[in-house]
C-alpha cells in the first residue's frame, strides 16, 4: 500500500470519478490511475468502486466505508509534513486563506498587514468565493483558514469560531425619501432594492425579515461585492442594503448610510479550519491578529473537541 494509491481514490472521487480528470489532478496517466486503484483493491480484498465497464460510476458500499479513512490517512501525512516544516522553518511558509468578496475587501486588510509585518517570509495566498466555495476550498485543503459569514457552521468537517458581529445598512444617494423619516420594512419595501447574492454577507436575515412581515420586496439586482452594489445605488438604480463595515464615509461621498440593525438583526462572521489540521505557528498568530478573541489556546481546544460541528464560543 502507498499513498499514491491512496491519492488515485481519493481524487477519483474528487474529480466525479472522471480518471481523465484525476490523471491531470495528479499529473499521471489514466491507465497509471486504474492501475493503482486496482491495486489497493487487491491488498484490501474489496472492489471501492462501481464499475459499468470500463468506466467508474459510483463508490460501493465498502469504498463508501474505507473513504473517510482513506482521507484521514492523507491528512495526518499533510500534518506530518507541516510538522516538520515548523520546526525547520518557523519563520518561513505559506498561508493560504479564502474568504468571501466582503471579508476580502473590508475585513482583512488590517489583519494581513499586520501579519505581513510579523510574518515578511511567509508567502500569503488570498482566495475568493461564495461561502460555499470557501467551505469547499478549505475541505480540500487548498485553504488554511476560511472567512465568511454564512455556511462555514454547516460543515462538521470543520471548525467553525465566531469572530465579529456586525449589522447592515441602507445606502441612497443624497436628498433620497428615505433620509426623512425613521427606516420601517414596510418603507423600504416600496423602493427597489439591490443587495447580496443568495447565501452571501448576511442575505438570509434580509429575506427572512421581509418574509415574516409578509413583505414582498423588489430586488432589481443582486451581486458578491459590496462595491458593485454602492456603484447601482449611485447610478439611481435603487436603494442598497450591504454590511455596515462596507460603507467608508471619506470614500463614498456620493452616497448615504441609514443603519438597518433594527430592522435585520444581527450577524455573525465566522473564521473556520478543517477538523484535525495541523496549524503551524504563524498560521495561530494570524487567527489572533484577524479575530483577538481566538488566541491560540481557544483554537487548540475547539480542535480537539471531538464532538463534531462548531463550538459555541462566545464573543
Amino acid at each position: 500500500m502507498n499513498f499514491q494509491q491512496l491519492r488515485s481514490v481519493r481524487e477519483t472521487v474528487r474529480c466525479g470519478f472522471n480518471l481523465t480528470e484525476v490523471a491531470n489532478a495528479l499529473h499521471t496517466s489514466q491507465p497509471g490511475v486504474s492501475r493503482q486503484i486496482r491495486e489497493l483493491e487487491e491488498e484490501l480484498g474489496i472492489e471501492l468502486f462501481v464499475r459499468a465497464g470500463k468506466r467508474l460510476t459510483g463508490l460501493t458500499d465498502p469504498g463508501e466505508h474505507v473513504l473517510p479513512i482513506i482521507e484521514r490517512i492523507l491528512l495526518d501525512s499533510a500534518n506530518l509534513r507541516k510538522a516538520g516544516q515548523e520546526f525547520v522553518a518557523q519563520q518561513n511558509g505559506q498561508l493560504s486563506i479564502a474568504a468571501t468578496h466582503s471579508q476580502a475587501r473590508y475585513a482583512l486588510p488590517a489583519a494581513v498587514q499586520e501579519f505581513r509585518q510579523q510574518f515578511p517570509n511567509v508567502k500569503l495566498n488570498l482566495h475568493q468565493g461564495s461561502p460555499r466555495q470557501v467551505a469547499e476550498m478549505l475541505l480540500s485543503g487548498e485553504a488554511d483558514v476560511g472567512i465568511a459569514t454564512e455556511a462555514l457552521a454547516q460543515y462538521e468537517a470543520l471548525v467553525a469560531l465566531p469572530c465579529y458581529r456586525w449589522t447592515h445598512s441602507v445606502l441612497v444617494p443624497p436628498g433620497h425619501p428615505l433620509l426623512d423619516a425613521p427606516l420601517t420594512l414596510e418603507r423600504l419595501a416600496a423602493w427597489p432594492l439591490i443587495t447580496y447574492d443568495n447565501g452571501f454577507t448576511g442575505r438570509t436575515h434580509i429575506d427572512e425579515a421581509f418574509t415574516q412581515r409578509k413583505l414582498n420586496p423588489h430586488i432589481v439586482l443582486s451581486a458578491m461585492d459590496a462595491d458593485v452594489i454602492k456603484t447601482y445605488v449611485e447610478l439611481g438604480m435603487g436603494a442598497g442594503i450591504v454590511a455596515s463595515i462596507a460603507y467608508e464615509a471619506e470614500r463614498d461621498t456620493g452616497l448615504r448610510a441609514i443603519d438597518a440593525g433594527h430592522l435585520f438583526g444581527i450577524n455573525l462572521t465566522r473564521l473556520a479550519v478543517r477538523r484535525g489540521s495541523y496549524l503551524r505557528g504563524y498560521v495561530y498568530a494570524f487567527i489572533e491578529s484577524f479575530a483577538p478573541t481566538l488566541n491560540r489556546a481557544i483554537v487548540e481546544k475547539a480542535l480537539q473537541d471531538e464532538s463534531g460541528g462548531s463550538a459555541d464560543y462566545e464573543i
